[in-house]
């Protein structure tokens, strides 16, 4: 299944204005804030997300493609900067997956990059510590 939607949680989110804002605002529109099942670590470096399977949610921002039909092209570029593509016999940092985001009363689905690695030794976070984390002075 494809979906058109993208989700974000961190340095992609509107006001946090990260240099990749500008790629992000220029194939993707803002929807409005949603939320999907799972938890936020600090992993030592940066806050991540990691799916749940208890009740548990992260909130994030939920864009739409400006051109779904240039969703193969957005999509390398985003894995690209969301650090996917290494170098053989290293493990990307994140993961991209499709899942289910709660937006505007309804379920919606959307690519997530999660963390691609263990909670083991991570603080968990809640959603004001990771905008905090986020957010420039």
């Amino acid at each position: 299944m494809q979906s058109s939607r993208l989700f974000v949680y961190g340095s992609l989110r509107v006001g946090f204005r990260d240099p990749a804002y500008a790629y992000l605002s220029k194939y993707f529109h803002y929807l409005g804030e949603g939320k999907v099942n799972g938890k936020f670590y600090f992993n030592g470096t940066t806050p991540v997300a990691l799916p749940e399977a208890e009740k548990a949610y992260i909130q994030g921002d939920v864009y739409e493609m400006n051109n779904p039909e240039e969703f193969k092209w957005i999509m390398i570029q985003l894995d690209d900067y969301e650090g996917l593509n290494v170098e053989p016999g290293n493990n990307p940092l994140y993961r991209r997956e499709l899942v289910s985001v709660q937006f505007k009363d309804e379920d919606t689905k959307a690519w997530i990059y999660w963390f691609n690695g263990s909670k083991d030794n991570m603080t968990e976070l809640d959603t004001e510590q990771v905008a905090s984390y986020f957010r420039k002075p």
